[in-house]
């Protein structure tokens, strides 16, 4: 049992587990950190924290061209199959997905919510994903919250944390958050792709490693985490 996790830029992922992949908030086309295209990529799943287009991203050029199945909340949900994409599954804050080889349960995320055409896109939220006998939180778009504290009971061997300010928590939060999730590993996530989350990776690594009992991995894109 394996699990490999690669950064794409921004706060996409691509997850392998064993011989199964999935994708997380897949926004590359616009991304400047993307070193992959959209059609470089396949998926068995694909999982959405928000409506936001640096989040949907390009899901629905690769859920119609690989019949990868669309992780999401109710009303995004319902946005898909509006929008020629078949195979999805609907959810929310507290509920799972599961199949015979991941689980990802919904946790809450404190953020806005729409689609780039102004459709509603539902309640925002992170992931707790278990696959390839790792157990890995994606916190989405969030601000700091103590039911992180929660969250980092469901023992975690990697969060991947939002460092950007602005729109979502910034360095100081964030630190703040990983003792919270107390998790093994923690690497940064929405921050560099845009002026407005400009931060400094390495400074946050250092006080990672100063302040935490985490270990900081600070990946460039295209680099991946093996659990």
């Amino acid at each position: 049992m394996t699990a490999t996790v690669k950064w794409l830029g921004h706060s996409a992922y691509q997850l392998e587990i064993d011989e199964h992949t999935v994708l997380i908030d897949p926004f590359v086309s616009g991304n400047p950190m993307a070193t992959v295209t959209a059609q470089e990529l396949a998926a068995d799943i694909i999982l959405l924290t928000h409506a936001h287009g640096d989040h949907v991203g390009d899901s629905v050029e690769i859920a119609k061209r690989t019949g990868a199945q669309v992780v999401c909340n109710f009303e995004m949900g319902d946005w898909f199959l509006a929008h020629g994409v078949e195979n999805v599954f609907q959810g929310n804050p507290g509920g799972s997905f599961r199949n015979d080889w991941l689980s990802a349960k919904w946790t809450i995320a404190f953020h806005s919510s729409s689609f780039p055409d102004g459709s509603y896109g539902g309640q925002p939220n992170g992931f707790i994903i278990r696959g390839g006998g790792a157990t890995i939180y994606h916190a989405g778009d969030t601000c700091l919250f103590s039911d992180m504290q929660l969250i980092g009971a469901e023992g975690l061997d990697l969060a991947l944390l939002p460092i950007g300010d602005c729109f979502t928590m910034g360095i100081d939060d964030s630190i703040a958050a990983v003792r919270l999730l107390q998790p093994k590993r923690v690497s940064p996530m929405h921050f560099n792709t845009f002026p407005p989350i400009e931060q400094d990776a390495a400074a946050w690594g250092a006080r990672v490693t100063a302040e935490t009992a985490a270990e900081a991995i600070v990946l460039e894109p295209g680099g991946a985490i093996v659990l």
